[in-house]
């Protein structure tokens, strides 16, 4: 069993971070670092075994500590990261991993240098919709897919330094994070270009009101992500179109809700949210709702803890961050340019 301490006691922290460690048997939460006096007595209250302290220097100056989670804000996920591997503790961060390609690179290299696992948050690799479409994909009902449109449409200012974009990155490097990764799970091609466009259209933040996103592969799949917070509709989470069929979702997956109540094992899904497939079967169209994959946001940490203690392979790597973030790269380039970048990774 491998001794966690998590850095930051914020909403991330708090639900998602210290919940799902605490529900792994190969993990024990050891120690929480936050330097908001109210914050400390939060986690002394609904933690009380485990070691409360201000800062991250505390954390890495203890042999204990085998794992520090960051879950601050995305600017400081760089040096923090950087300063615990160098430590010799292995790290994971939140999503987004860090602002940019050049940061995430550093922070490869320093896992690298000091033989340390590394790895990041992307727990919505488990949610429902995406699980489903995948299934449904591979079971051929949509054929070839070739244009996707993955969405997170709604209305309502960001709360903290999310509502910050010198903090947060921006609306893309929240929701867009999960979004976009799934893209490059869900596609198996070179990305030939990126454009993207971003509106400011708040007052009360600068983080922008709508991105989007084209990600433009080699093979021919246009794969569109779009993040609004003045969006009064909230659009499919989902729409896929294929040579021989199509796919819609709507509604977001079911875990946080109940993750905040502290069941995340009995999560449901409202039935008129179940995936609707229209395809061809025996040469006559066909119109039906699939039930959800479940998956389960557990899945990430388990396979932390089976990585530390057996040595299996991440499902995360730092690979497959380096090349989310040039894409993030690619697509800060067209938004400031009004032009597709090409990029051929």
């Amino acid at each position: 069993m491998k001794n966690v301490a998590i850095v930051g006691f914020g909403y991330a922290g708090r639900a998602f971070h210290a919940y799902l460690i605490g529900l792994e048997p190969g993990l024990n939460l050891y120690a929480i670092a936050t330097r908001n006096p109210e914050r400390q007595a939060q986690a002394r209250e609904l933690y009380p075994n485990v070691k409360v302290v201000s800062t991250l220097q505390e954390v890495l100056e203890d042999p204990q500590v085998d794992l520090v989670v960051l879950a601050t804000p995305h600017d400081t996920h760089c040096e923090l990261a950087i300063q615990a591997m160098n430590a010799g503790k292995h790290v994971v961060t939140d999503k987004i991993v860090a602002m940019n390609a050049e940061e995430t690179i550093r922070m490869a290299q320093a896992a690298e240098c000091n033989g340390v696992l590394f790895s990041v948050f992307h727990n919505r690799r488990w949610d429902w919709d995406f699980l489903t479409l995948k299934k449904a994909i591979a079971e051929g009902y949509l054929g070839e897919p070739y244009l996707f449109e993955s969405a997170i449409m709604r209305y309502g200012k960001p709360g903290g330094w999310r509502a910050i974009k010198a903090q947060s990155g921006g609306i893309l490097y929240d929701w867009g994070a999960h979004l976009m990764d799934q893209a490059l799970l869900l596609v198996d091609s070179k990305i030939a270009s990126v454009y993207c466009q971003i509106q400011y259209r708040r007052e009360d933040t600068d983080i922008g009101s709508y991105g989007m996103v084209n990600l433009n592969f080699e093979n021919g799949v246009i794969f569109r992500v779009e993040l609004g917070n003045l969006s009064a509709y909230p659009r499919p989470r989902f729409q896929v179109f294929g040579d021989r069929g199509a796919f819609v979702k709507t509604g977001i997956d079911p875990q946080e809700h109940y993750m905040r109540q502290g069941r995340i094992d009995e999560a449901e899904e409202e039935p008129e949210h179940q995936a609707r497939i229209w395809t061809i079967e025996d040469g006559r169209p066909r119109e039906f709702r699939m039930p959800s994959v479940r998956g389960s946001w557990r899945s990430y940490y388990r396979n932390i803890a089976a990585a530390l203690n057996e040595g299996a392979p991440l499902e995360v790597t730092p690979e497959q961050m380096i090349r989310l973030m040039k894409v993030y790269d690619a697509a800060m380039l067209s938004s400031e340019s009004g032009q597709a970048i090409p990029l051929g990774i």
